[in-house]
């Protein structure tokens, strides 16, 4: 597992397919800050309740100069029906062989029900407009996590 991102790293570049199965870079967004979040599973719970949280917050991000990107192991035929069924305006993105989570430390050892399993760690990467890292979380909780990055933000 890669040593977790800190605020002054630069940030792993990476093109990746989207829903729409369209490649999409972290290049692509020089000069914009950037929210990569990092999540186990399209249409669990959990991660529903995330990606509804960026989407209603996605105009208030971006107006304060803020794109997201929600990455997962899941096809882009998955996160497309994500996408259509919970209404989600945000790029999600697909890294199936674990690459960029990899790269992000977003994927590893982790506890799940008390036993140890390799998997996606929820993490939240902050991206400035010159590719740096500017805010790192790990282990985020999927409930109030978008709430608390607003504040953090000071959005």
């Amino acid at each position: 597992m890669a040593e977790r991102l800190s605020p002054g790293d630069p940030a792993p570049d990476f093109t990746l397919l989207d829903a729409d199965g369209k490649q999409v870079s972290l290049a692509d967004h020089r000069g914009r800050k950037v929210i990569v979040y990092f999540y186990p599973s399209a249409m669990t719970p959990g991660c529903t309740k995330e990606a509804c949280d960026f989407t209603d917050n996605l105009d208030q991000l971006a107006a304060a100069g803020y794109d997201v990107l929600g990455i997962s192991p899941d096809s882009p035929d998955k996160l497309a029906k994500f996408r259509t069924k919970e209404s989600l305006r945000v790029t999600l993105l697909s890294d199936p062989d674990r690459t960029t989570l990899t790269a992000y430390a977003a994927f590893g050892e982790k506890m799940n029900y008390g036993k140890k399993i390799m998997g996606v760690i929820r993490s939240t990467i902050v991206v400035d407009e010159s590719g740096k890292v500017a805010h790192a979380f790990y282990n985020v909780r999927a409930t109030g996590h978008v709430a608390k990055l607003l504040r953090d933000l000071k959005v």
